[in-house]
């Protein structure tokens, strides 16, 4: 039983150092062209959303995919990396300290910004 118990935990330890790595590629291969730069590419496919100021009165665009899924409450640093793991330019997640629905996004300069709701 103990050695069965060994064989397991040197393998969870090489696991963890495998995402380990993984993470921390991701976060170094992080380039500033990656980041999206309209709104278009933000949100791909929602009715109304122009590309380009030229394209604002242009019909044609419509909702090709929808996704769903559950919010985890988590902290913004937790967002961040999960963002980065996916390697996405936005995350929104449930804020675990305001229990509200919050927004992380990648800036140009490499930094990371928080959008939070205002309800008035």
């Amino acid at each position: 039983m103990y050695s069965s118990v060994d064989l397991v935990i040197d393998k969870l330890e090489r696991q963890m150092d495998k995402y380990k790595t993984r993470l921390n590629k991701k976060v170094k291969e992080f380039r500033v062209s990656d980041i999206a730069t309209s709104a278009e590419e933000l949100l791909p496919g929602v009715p109304g959303m122009p590309k380009d100021d030229d394209d604002i009165g242009e019909e044609g665009h419509r909702l090709v995919r929808t996704k769903r899924f559950a919010f985890k409450p988590m902290l913004a640093e937790e967002a961040i990396m999960q963002m980065n793991l996916l390697n996405h330019g936005f995350f929104v997640f449930s804020n675990a300290e305001t229990d509200q629905i919050n927004v992380v996004y990648r800036r140009k300069d490499g930094n990371y910004g928080l959008i939070e709701p205002e309800i008035d």
